[in-house]
């Protein structure tokens, strides 16, 4: 039995929660023992389900007190005495890996799941940190190659010493379903309406009053649209000022944060995530599995279409000509939706098979290691 401790650092409400338990549900248990370590400032993590699946989940110090953040890790990597310990936070792996060698953990895995961009203050940080988040690591992996890269180098991937794990879905259970989607417009009000949303959080990378302003000019092109924005973040009140600004209030639906999100995946006609950067985004995956066209600005790693419902605008060309572009895929895709979960399968993002080729690549890990 391989015993694994994820690192998950803050468990919230979106992309990397999904993933890592994506990655929980499907592997082997019978071989892999699975426990999550989430930091003391976690708001969604699913106890419940991770108990109820075999595991164990263990509250560290968040980031703000790192001495206390590293020193619990390492009593933690020291008392369970793990063969695998994999953190899942880009640049703040530098802390778990140097608790994890200090601990004597065999295999360190550090896996970078983001980038960065200019105008925001964690960039800063995120290259001050980045020569040291692999500097304990044994093993280094990324959600995708761009990730890698920024991350790792170029020549650590040019020489093949980056694992690319691809962002892992439920692909089965992200297929459209016309009844979902039936029932979820029809409770919402939104039976005779064009539905554009937004699942995220409210904060600089994710580009948010870009999204309200992408949101007014189609609004000015098709009264028919109704638009909805699930989340939260600290840009939530400049995002409503701007709301009120622009003038589209009757065609807001706000929903704040939630986890029954499968459900608007269905609803929605067009996904919109103009985002400064991104790793390789889950809700981008699963709008596509359910047949949903998904709009990515192009700062977006490509490998985020998973089939021909991913498109690609600049930033640059402003929103004028985001909703030009949308409109027209978004109307000519409504009579003939259906599932795309078998191409996004095919693409490599299906959890049950990433989460093999997982448990295959910590045995070979783990072997190189003796």
């Amino acid at each position: 039995m391989i015993k694994v401790a994820v690192i998950g650092g803050p468990i919230l409400s979106g992309g990397k929660k999904n993933l890592i338990m994506e990655y929980f549900r499907h592997i082997d248990k019978t071989q892999v023992q699975m426990d999550i370590v989430c930091n003391d400032d976690s708001n969604a993590i699913p106890q419940e389900e991770i108990e109820a699946l075999g595991g164990r989940v263990f509250i560290v110090p968040s980031f703000k007190k790192l001495k206390g953040h590293t020193d619990a890790l390492y009593e933690l990597f020291k008392k369970e005495k793990y063969d695998v310990v994999h953190a899942y936070n880009s640049m703040m792996n530098f802390f778990p890996m140097y608790a994890a060698k200090k601990a004597g953990v065999k295999v360190r895995i550090s896996e970078s799941l983001s980038m960065a961009a200019p105008g925001e203050w964690k960039t800063y940080v995120k290259y001050m940190l980045r020569p040291l988040s692999h500097l304990y690591a044994t093993h280094y992996m990324a959600c995708g190659e761009d990730c890698g890269i920024f991350q790792f180098g170029k020549k650590a991937f040019d020489e093949g010493k980056i694992a690319i794990f691809k962002t892992a879905i439920n692909t089965e259970f992200n297929s459209y379903q016309p009844e979902l989607r039936n029932e979820t417009r029809k409770k919402f009000g939104w039976e005779d309406k064009v539905v554009y949303g937004f699942i995220g959080r409210f904060e600089h990378q994710k580009n948010p009053l870009f999204l309200i302003d992408v949101m007014s000019e189609i609004y000015k092109r098709q009264k028919k649209a109704q638009f909805v924005i699930i989340g939260a973040g600290s840009l939530e009140e400049k995002m409503k000022e701007r709301i009120k600004e622009t003038g589209i209030e009757p065609a807001m639906s706000w929903l704040g944060r939630r986890e029954d999100i499968q459900q608007f995946y269905n609803a929605f006609d067009g996904f919109l995530l103009p985002s400064r950067y991104e790793g390789l985004p889950v809700v981008g995956l699963e709008s596509q599995s359910c047949g949903l066209p998904m709009f990515f600005s192009t700062a977006v790693t490509p490998e985020a279409a998973a089939c021909e419902l991913g498109v690609f605008t600049r930033l640059d060309d402003g929103a004028a000509a985001w909703a030009e572009k949308i409109i027209p895929v978004v109307e000519k895709n409504i009579p003939v939706r259906r599932s795309h979960a078998k191409e996004v399968a095919e693409a490599g993002f299906d959890s049950k098979t990433e989460s093999d080729k997982m448990l295959a690549y910590y045995k070979k890990a783990l072997a190189e290691q003796i």
